[in-house]
């Protein structure tokens, strides 16, 4: 009877630990005891925002340098690794799947895989995702990335040393800049809004700035809002019927008619619906027209800096379609 409780007891230990090491060796899932992990070991979290059963990327991450032992050395006493995983084929337990979506909505996290450095307290300063050139390479590039931590901590340190409220202030706003401006402006409301207190004349601008930013960032909210209707209902029954010409005609008027839309948009558009019939008939010279058409329209846009890249892709697509078997 002793040895059978024995074991029901030492099989409820292995149960209870399980949730803690399902991301693999060296990895845990558990939000909150990772956060205690990295306060008494001096450590930062680095959260995997993965799909692991589904999402090419994040297992082309995996198998290229988490799972390999130069990832494991470089990162072992730097960083606490913690998976967040939002796979499609296997059910999680329910804390852990409410656990991982109340992480996704509070850091906003749109796209797998999505690499945040933390500190211990759960504050990212950093964001990546996949990078190419194996292990090594990437724990080069998260030292790199925790230099920004450092120099965050450095102004913040400064702030608290400072005796006027203007230098505070401005050594906050250091701390701040020294980081991605959109996990800012997702995770650091709360130094925003410390920073609009003590400079209420806004002698650094950076108050400006935010507001700008974020009035840039409606718009753009606004617009996407608008283009989706206009796809949906103008251009989608056009591209069903397959009336290509006429559907490239109708964005080209949409843009002419909206001219506050930003260009990523208008490239967007123009491209999606201007390739199709080129796609659909194989001419690949009709696809690499309409690709100067378009970087001669945005000239200082990222499709005029890679148009050589965009061409050759295109026509790789077009020799993968043309080796494909018929019927695929």
């Amino acid at each position: 009877m002793k040895k059978h409780t024995l074991l029901a007891a030492l099989a409820l230990c292995l149960t209870s630990l399980l949730p803690l090491h399902a991301g693999g060796e060296g990895w845990v899932t558990d939000f909150e005891s990772a956060k205690k992990t990295a306060t008494d070991e001096k450590k930062d979290l680095l959260l995997d925002f993965t799909g692991s059963d589904w999402c090419g990327w994040c297992i082309k991450l995996n198998d290229e340098v988490f799972s390999k032992d130069p990832f494991k050395a470089g990162t072992k006493d730097k960083f606490v690794l913690v998976e967040l995983d939002f796979p499609r084929k296997k059910e999680l337990d329910a804390p852990l799947k409410k656990q991982n979506e109340a992480l996704q909505e509070k850091f906003q996290i749109q796209g797998f895989p999505t690499i945040l450095l933390c500190d211990a307290s759960g504050k990212p300063y950093a964001k990546t995702g996949y990078k190419p050139g194996g292990p090594e390479s990437y724990v080069t590039h998260l030292n790199e990335l925790r230099a920004i931590r450092e120099k965050r901590d450095e102004a913040f340190a400064k702030a608290s040393k400072s005796k006027t409220d203007a230098e505070k202030a401005a050594a906050l706003v250091e701390g701040l800049k020294a980081m991605d401006e959109e996990l800012v402006d997702r995770c650091y409301n709360d130094v925003i809004d410390q920073i609009s207190a003590l400079d209420k004349e806004d002698s650094t601008g950076f108050v400006k700035l935010r507001k700008e930013a974020a009035a840039k960032k409606q718009a753009e909210q606004k617009a996407m809002g608008a283009v989706q209707e206009f796809m949906s209902g103008t251009i989608q029954p056009m591209m069903k019927a397959k009336e290509y010409d006429k559907a490239l005609e109708a964005v080209k008027a949409y843009i002419k008619n909206h001219p506050d839309t930003p260009d990523d948009f208008k490239i967007g558009m123009t491209l999606n619906i201007g390739l199709a019939g080129p796609m659909e008939k194989g001419d690949v010279a009709a696809a690499h027209a309409m690709v100067d058409a378009v970087a001669k329209d945005y000239p200082n846009s990222k499709i005029s800096e890679n148009i050589d890249k965009i061409k050759s892709s295109i026509k790789a697509r077009f020799e993968q379609q043309k080796a494909a078997p018929a019927g695929e």
